[in-house]
């Protein structure tokens, strides 16, 4: 029995029943309110990671459990497989070059707009630091708009098209602009062979998985189908969704990236072989209702609500902040269009910084060009810009309906 007290799995258990039950809580409130259940989800994370502030640090251990992250991490890995699923790869890269021009305009802007900005309102600064502040400003987290849009059933419409392929073209582009700022801190200049070398991995992973996954997908899954096991087409799709979430991470891209794109090569006639009772689309289902709350929930956790306590600081945030957003906005208005095309969605869609912007300040931080200051910023930039879309969304999208 005194065995059982050190198990490791108990604080795993009792970690993820406090997410599992919050995010239920705060999707419900968000229903009752008419808001995108994303925004529950975060708000509630943003409460129960935040107990300490009044003297309670019991939950503080959720924020730190490695095996809890890896949780999260698995929720917007099926989050965008998912996503991809519902799309049609002919439709994506049919506004393919829509995409580009948005994400070109989602990181040029933000990051001009940013480097001179962070160096008016922040004084006394180096120039690597107010250029590290424009890369972090480049960021989008698509994980938030996709859920939005996912939620509000909007996912065919060619504004989340747009927006889902300008991500996958931003997530490239921003690794570059990170490679350069942070070599230029490193060593003081650019290196262009690391430059060449990243930018090559990252276009030719997701141009090889998009080609190799339209041509040797529906082989694969009819050779597989073969095997009349239960769960066959359920394991299929997760080995070929991990995997593609694997290779994206070894050619320098963000795991949702590969998810993405295998989702988006994986159409549902290619499971029809299987000719099983359900869809893939029932499958998965259950798999999001589980894991997806909880990277919701363990996003709005790490937020950390004591950053608002300088004044100071919380002005240069809200200045940052107008930044980010307007930055992001104008991508709306990158390319014209024939058809009538809601913009605002667009621009807005974009604007959600999330685990990205971390990612992108954590390593500023690390090599020293970031400091406390500016870190306290971005936390505050990264806190609203993904609070503020899920409702601005809502209320566009429910409009345009």
């Amino acid at each position: 029995m005194e065995a059982a007290h050190h198990d490791p799995v108990v604080p795993v258990l009792l970690g993820l029943s406090i997410v599992l039950i919050a995010a239920k809580i705060g999707a419900i409130i968000a229903e009752k309110l008419k808001q995108p259940e994303v925004l529950g989800e975060l708000t509630a994370g943003i409460i129960v990671g935040n107990i300490i502030l009044f003297n309670y640090s019991g939950l503080e251990f959720i924020k730190h459990d490695m095996h809890i992250a890896i949780f999260a991490e698995l929720g917007v890995i099926i989050l965008l497989f998912d996503v991809g699923l519902e799309a049609n790869i002919t439709e994506m890269l049919a506004v393919g070059f829509k995409s580009l021009l948005v994400a070109i305009a989602g990181v040029i802007t933000p990051f001009l707009i940013g480097y001179y900005i962070t160096g008016m309102i922040v004084p006394d600064i180096t120039n690597i630091s107010k250029l590290f502040m424009g890369a972090i400003l480049t960021a989008t987290s698509v994980g938030i708009t996709a859920r939005v849009f996912k939620d509000l059933d909007y996912m065919k419409h060619e504004e989340a098209r747009i927006v889902l392929g300008a991500a996958v073209i931003d997530d490239i582009l921003g690794l570059i602009i990170l490679a350069i700022v942070t070599g230029m801190a490193q060593s003081g200049h650019i290196e262009i062979d690391s430059i060449v070398n990243i930018s090559a991995k990252a276009i030719g992973f997701v141009v090889i998985a998009l080609v190799l996954g339209v041509m040797l997908a529906q082989r694969t899954i009819k050779l597989i189908s073969i095997f009349k096991i239960p769960g066959m087409m359920l394991t299929t799709a997760l080995v070929l969704c991990f995997m593609g979430a694997y290779l994206a991470n070894q050619a320098g891209l963000a795991t949702i990236v590969g998810a993405f794109a295998i989702g988006l090569v994986l159409e549902e006639i290619h499971f029809k072989s299987f000719l099983a009772e359900y869809s893939i689309h029932d499958y998965i289902r259950p798999l999001s209702y589980l894991f997806v709350p909880i990277f919701f929930v363990i996003t709005g956790m790490q937020v950390d609500l004591a950053v608002f306590a300088k004044p100071g600081t919380l002005i240069a945030a809200l200045a940052i902040t107008a930044v980010a957003i307007v930055g992001k906005l104008i991508c709306g208005w990158a390319f014209t269009s024939s058809s009538p095309i809601n913009r605002m969605i667009i621009g807005m869609g974009m604007v959600p910084r999330g685990e990205v912007g971390l990612i992108f300040a954590t390593v500023g931080k690390s090599i020293g060009v970031v400091n406390d200051e500016l870190y306290a910023i971005t936390v505050i930039m990264v806190i609203l810009t993904t609070l503020l879309p899920p409702p601005i969304l809502n209320y566009l999208i429910n409009k345009q309906k």
